[in-house]
């Protein structure tokens, strides 16, 4: 996977957001935090593995046949992977919002993230990525807790079954949906 390119590819589409949207010199980290909680929460929901209470219990990896808003149907797709890549552009826009995006630092998520990803729990991961980016939010903007969260959720793509491609092929394909959306004023 190709962080160092993936930085700067959101890099490129937090500039146009904020320009666009004249949002410059504005604080928007805690609205990045909170929106990657919110996408946490809606990859844990398509994971469903918590819902004890449930038969259907199965990761929701293949969308339903639907009609969308505009009346065209949608077929295909892995939605569990697509909330995941929902919360990779939040990571990404917090690293380069902290200036937590240099080589360094990505060998460094690298490392730490090969002596991670054996044993855990995956209920226990989400949670434990709550918790540390509200850290992140209110107590620690520090390099080391930027890779304890990038770390952590590296081990939690390796706990739902994905691969650096999948998850580099499904950011590109997500990024250039999030620049269509820019061009049509979402």
């Amino acid at each position: 996977m190709n962080l160092e390119k993936m930085f700067e590819m959101q890099k490129v589409l937090d500039d146009r957001i904020i320009k666009e949207k004249g949002l410059e010199g504005q604080d928007l980290l805690p609205n990045l935090i909170l929106a990657l909680q919110v996408e946490l929460a809606e990859c844990a929901n398509e994971w469903r593995g918590f819902k004890h209470w449930s038969n259907d219990r199965e990761p929701r990896t293949k969308h339903p046949l639907e009609v969308s808003p505009n009346g065209a149907f949608r077929k295909g797709g892995n939605p569990l992977l697509e909330e995941y890549v929902d919360c990779l552009h939040f990571i990404l826009s917090i690293g380069n919002r902290l200036g937590i995006n240099d080589s360094d630092t990505i060998c460094d998520i690298h490392s730490e993230y090969l002596r991670t990803i054996n044993g855990s729990n995956t209920a226990k991961l989400f949670s434990f990525l709550f918790s540390i980016s509200y850290s992140l939010l209110h107590r620690n903007l520090d390099k080391e807790t930027y890779i304890n969260l990038f770390t952590s959720f590296f081990t939690l793509g390796e706990q739902l079954g994905f691969t650096g491609e999948q998850v580099e092929a499904a950011y590109m394909e997500k990024n250039a949906v999030n620049h269509q959306r820019q061009q049509e004023g979402y």
